[in-house]
């Protein structure tokens, strides 16, 4: 299929489901999540097919630029190579729920949230920059908020590949789909 008609069918098929929130939700398992699927080699010809489309109603959220922000909100360069070269499996520096300092998990919620206050759909982009960083799509869209109280449901374009009818993230690792739908 080439790559026109594989986005015009992508494009219809979210504004149907952006459109049935109700049925959204019953697919989902009570999620409020839209997992829009692409190879990740065309990843910008994605983002820019979505930032056409929805140019007025929606707000981008950029997970790279959030992960170099929050590593602008160390004192220096030195500060965060510390610590980050002690993480451990069972360290939290991206995303704590117990430490009040803001961390990578905040901001993409504060976005969130931002996006929501300025009533637009909001859509999670550059997602990959998840990889390594301990949070998973899966925590971002069983978040309360996300789940409760969001009007529109979050877009989270997902750079995957289908292998042997399983969806893998990155092509590395199987993907979460349970409280989601996803655009395929």
């Amino acid at each position: 299929m080439s790559f026109q008609t594989e986005h015009k069918n992508k494009i219809n098929n979210l504004t149907y489901q952006l459109n049935n929130t109700d049925e959204l939700r019953r697919s989902s398992n009570g999620g409020n999540t839209i997992l829009f699927t692409f190879p990740p080699k065309e990843e910008q010809e994605y983002i820019e097919l979505l930032k056409n489309h929805f140019a007025n109603n929606a707000e981008f959220i950029d997970i790279g630029s959030l992960f170099v922000s929050f590593i602008d909100s160390f004192e220096n360069m030195d500060e965060f190579e510390e610590v980050y070269k002690s993480i451990n499996p069972s360290s939290k520096i991206f995303k704590s729920e117990s430490d009040p300092t803001e961390d990578l998990f905040d901001m993409i919620i504060n976005a969130i949230k931002q996006a929501s206050v300025n009533q637009k759909i909001p859509i999670l982009i550059k997602t990959g920059s998840l990889s390594g960083t301990g949070i998973e799509n899966q925590n971002i869209m069983e978040h309360k908020f996300i789940m409760n109280e969001l009007k529109e449901p979050l877009i989270i374009l997902y750079p995957s590949i289908l292998k042997e009818n399983e969806l893998y993230f990155l092509g590395i690792r199987v993907a979460n789909k349970y409280r989601c739908t996803l655009v395929e």
